[in-house]
């Protein structure tokens, strides 16, 4: 089976009618929309992780100072 000489092979061709259906065009809008409260909640969660965290290797560094086993 030849492909459309538009494309320059057949998985080119199958990706270009990808992306003519409507799931793909709902799943663009939606992801441009929802990506910036994407970002924001992956920044909040790891400055979240970066506390406790801090937390942590605080109270690891004093309790292996005062000789807590």
């Amino acid at each position: 089976m030849k492909h459309s000489p538009e494309f320059r092979s057949k998985r080119e061709e199958e990706r270009a009618a990808l992306k003519n259906t409507t799931g793909y065009k709902m799943w663009s809008v939606l992801f441009t929309i929802l990506y910036p409260f994407i970002a924001i909640f992956t920044f909040v969660f790891s400055g979240i992780v970066m506390f406790f965290s801090g937390i942590s290797r605080v109270l690891a560094y004093l309790l292996g100072k005062i000789g807590v086993k």
